[in-house]
């Protein structure tokens, strides 16, 4: 048995030799052993290609302003796996992990091989112990971020108060599809009968499979831009964005969120749209104070977070073409005075060549291509400089591609960390480190 949270982590971890696994049978069986902790919790439920972990993040911040306990689960983590599973902001502590983990190792390791549990996965049983966690400590609302697509999820096992889908691009197309209709039916796997769904700012295209499937299931739909609105006002002074938000309840102006990127204001109306609705159904006193003062308080690391101010360091985990188009916009327009150093690399199952193509947008950038330590981390070999000889540089080690640039670096100038999340996590870490 477990002893220490260290050998729980790497219990934990031992299961990615089972790799992503589409499919609810093995949860659901383990869920089962565990007397289905999930059925107990109150969930809002949040898909999407890209801008999900944000929307958690401001939802979770803002409902803590009216007094709730918030369990949220998300991923990846940044720095250390607890981050994943946390009760109004703070990770779930090493003691209360490893009592958890003592709680679920038995059940799979007595598993026979021909049993669903013997092949249980890492983000299988981390979706167990979230859900047994938040109701161990009688949370009141769980906000949950699905992993992969949707219908298939692990954390589809749920019966949501509310959905939400932020965004449909193309991702995971070997497990999702191969076009946006396909991504949309996965991702709108989460609609619940007679439960509504807040859809984000999604293409046409994807909206009708989203639209098809609430219908079937008598889901009221609120849309981005027709049940609710948000009109982006531009940059605040600090470091965030400013926006007004209307719906049917009004209209709030002059909102500010912590996060940069005209983007964050998109996610942040989904999550203000989720607010209203979570306060109807708790029947909780509405309070624009708690909007606001939830938005400013959201911190997401990684993305388009602002590690060091001189030199000027931003990071942000575009790990996706949409993810990587969005960025580049909001470089250009926020730093186009500025000569920018990239340190970019990425999983070589994205579409790397794309993303490097979209980097090459921002025109006063040098790019360094590098990799990272990750079993599926980017190749070198495979030669991508020849996209543009002159501006894309490649580095073996990111480390001596950060220390080349620092070393060049003016005031004038800026570095921005992107592609994996896993990638930026690593550098993250090293820049931290430095800085303290």
């Amino acid at each position: 048995m477990t002893k220490t949270v260290e050998e729980a982590i790497q219990f934990i971890e031992s299961r990615q030799k089972f790799g992503s696994k589409p499919g609810l049978q093995r949860i659901n069986a383990l869920l089962d052993e565990l007397g289905h902790p999930e059925k107990e919790l109150s969930v809002v439920h949040i898909a999407g290609t890209n801008g999900k972990g944000s929307t958690v993040s401001f939802l979770s911040s803002m409902l803590q302003e009216t007094g709730l306990t918030v369990g949220t689960f998300t991923s990846p983590y940044i720095e250390v796996l607890n981050e994943r599973i946390a009760i109004n902001g703070r990770p779930i502590s090493d003691e209360v992990l490893l009592s958890i983990v003592q709680k679920i190792q038995p059940i799979v390791n007595s598993a026979e091989s021909n049993s669903v549990l013997f092949e249980i996965t890492e983000f299988e049983l981390l979706t167990a112990a979230a859900f047994l966690y938040f109701k161990e400590e009688k949370i009141d609302i769980a906000v949950v971020e699905v992993g992969l697509g949707g219908l298939y999820d692990s954390t589809n096992v749920v019966s949501p108060i509310l959905t939400a889908i932020t965004t449909i691009g193309m991702d995971h197309e070997q497990v999702l599809g191969d076009t946006i209709e396909k991504i949309a039916a996965q991702k709108a796997g989460i609609i619940k009968k007679g439960i509504p769904v807040v859809t984000g700012n999604i293409s046409e295209n994807a909206l009708a499979v989203i639209d098809d499937t609430a219908q079937k299931q008598q889901a009221k739909v609120y849309h981005f831009n027709e049940s609710y609105q948000m009109n982006y006002r531009g940059p605040h002074s600090k470091w965030g964005e400013q926006f007004d938000f209307y719906n049917e309840n009004g209209k709030i102006t002059k909102l500010d969120t912590s996060l940069l990127g005209k983007h964050q204001t998109e996610n942040a109306a989904v999550a203000i749209q989720l607010f209203y609705l979570v306060c109807q159904l708790k029947k909780i006193p509405f309070d624009e104070k708690d909007i606001k003062n939830g938005l400013l308080n959201t911190c997401w690391p990684a993305r388009m977070e602002r590690i060091s101010q001189d030199p000027l360091i931003v990071l942000d985990g575009a790990h996706n073409e949409q993810a990587m188009k969005r960025l580049v916009e909001n470089i250009n327009k926020e730093f186009k005075d500025r000569h920018i150093y990239v340190l970019f690399s990425a999983l070589e199952r994205k579409n790397v060549t794309s993303m490097l193509e979209q980097l090459l947008e921002i025109p006063n950038a040098d790019i360094y291509l590098t990799n990272f330590d990750y079993a599926g981390a980017l190749r070198l070999e495979k030669n991508y400089q020849q996209i543009n000889e002159k501006r894309i540089n490649v580095v073996s080690l990111w480390q001596f591609g950060l220390a080349n640039i620092l070393e060049k670096i003016s005031s004038d100038d800026m570095v921005l960390v992107t592609g994996s999340l896993y990638f930026v996590a690593e550098v993250r870490k090293l820049i931290k480190e430095l800085n303290s």
